[in-house]
């Protein structure tokens, strides 16, 4: 088996940004479950999940609130994992801009 090296500009020790679509999509497939059953179920539209699903929407924490009802794990996992992704991209974005422009303590 030949293996792939690839370059990440990720720092060391830096966690890779997953969006909760990722995670949303890996739970329907456990459950064989789809987009429009799940949101028939959340009384979501249809829309809402697949542009989640499809990490063109974040989870809002209403939507957090409906996924941790209906999943068991509470909306402060999805909404956990949503600012985790939000954090990890504005660290890759702007992360070593502000490194430059604030001093720590800095007044």
């Amino acid at each position: 088996m030949t293996s792939k090296s690839s370059t990440t500009t990720e720092p060391r020790g830096a966690i890779r940004a997953v969006h909760p679509g990722r995670i949303l999509k890996r739970e329907l497939a456990a459950r064989d479950m789809s987009a429009n059953r799940l949101a028939l179920a959340l009384r979501l539209s249809s829309g809402r999940i697949v542009d989640i699903l499809n990490g063109k929407r974040g989870v809002s924490p209403e939507t957090a609130l409906r996924l941790g009802r209906y999943f068991g794990n509470g909306a402060r996992f999805w909404l956990n994992l949503q600012t985790a992704y939000e954090l990890a991209i504005a660290e890759a974005e702007i992360g070593a801009r502000v490194i430059a422009e604030v001093q720590p303590g800095a007044a």
